[in-house]
C-alpha cells in the first residue's frame, strides 16, 4: 500500500479509508482530488480499488462511470501494479496466472487485462508493450514462450 499511497500522493491525490455504502469499494472524486476505499476491504483490495481510482483520475473520468471507463481504470491499475520483469520471472518459473496474480494482488480477470494490453507475441517471445509515462520504452522486457 505504501507504493500507491506515494504514487498517489505525487500525483496530488489524498488518498482515505472510509467505511463506504454497501457495494461500494472505492470513489474519486475530482473537484477534491481525493480517493476513498472502504476498510472493509481485504489489503490486496485495498491497494487494487486505490490503483483503480486513481486510473478515473488519469483517464478523467466523472463520478459516474459506464462500463468502458471502469475497464480502462482496470488496465491503469494493472499497469501500476503489475511488474513486466516480475512477470516473466514467474513465468519462466511456470507458475500458474492464479498463483502470478496471487503474488501481485490482483485477480485473474485484471492479470488478463494486463496481459492482452501490454504483451505482444512475435515468433515464440513475447514482448512488453511500453509503459506509461516519461520513460516508457526504459522498461522493455522479454520472456519466453510458454504453450
Amino acid at each position: 500500500m505504501k507504493e500507491i499511497l506515494r504514487f498517489a500522493a505525487s500525483l496530488n491525490i489524498a488518498v482515505h479509508g472510509a467505511h463506504l455504502e454497501p457495494g461500494v469499494l472505492g470513489e474519486w472524486y475530482e473537484e477534491r482530488r481525493e480517493v476513498y476505499f472502504d476498510l472493509r476491504l481485504t489489503p490486496d483490495e485495498q491497494v487494487f480499488t486505490v490503483a483503480h481510482e486513481l486510473g478515473h483520475a488519469h483517464h478523467g473520468h466523472q463520478c459516474r462511470a459506464d462500463q468502458r471507463a471502469e475497464d480502462q481504470a482496470d488496465e491503469y491499475a494493472a499497469r501500476l501494479l503489475i511488474d513486466p520483469a516480475i512477470y516473466a520471472a514467474l513465468e519462466r518459473q511456470g507458475l500458474h496466472q492464479y498463483d502470478i496474480a496471487e503474488h501481485f494482488g490482483v485477480s485473474v480477470h485484471v492479470l488478463n487485462l494486463w496481459m492482452t494490453d501490454c504483451l505482444l507475441a512475435l515468433r515464440g517471445v513475447t514482448y512488453v508493450r511500453s509503459r506509461m509515462g516519461v520513460g516508457q520504452w526504459t522498461a522493455r522486457h522479454l520472456r519466453a514462450q510458454t504453450a
